[in-house]
């Protein structure tokens, strides 16, 4: 989230393409707005047949930080091993 501070600081909204690097998602390309700091990728894990509740899914949860050296495009984020 955003504070109004932030956003007049930082202009109107810009998006930008970013890089991830390692880890599942290796070599995925994205528009990001505002740099954040943190992306979070799922991918979908599948169940058993054996008695899932209704509306039940799970999702592998993948964390990707930003190289904070790297100020043009593309953004990159490297893969975050220590992720839950």
């Amino acid at each position: 989230m955003f504070d109004t501070a932030t956003m007049e600081t930082h202009g109107p909204a810009v998006q930008e393409i970013a890089v991830f690097e390692g880890g599942p998602a290796h070599g995925l390309r994205l528009r990001v707005t505002h740099r954040p700091p943190v992306v979070q990728i799922t991918r979908p894990c599948t169940l058993e047949d054996t008695a899932e509740p209704e509306g039940l899914r799970a999702e592998a949860l993948y964390v990707y930080r930003r190289d904070l050296r790297v100020q043009e495009e593309p953004l990159r984020y490297g893969f975050d091993e220590a992720s839950p």
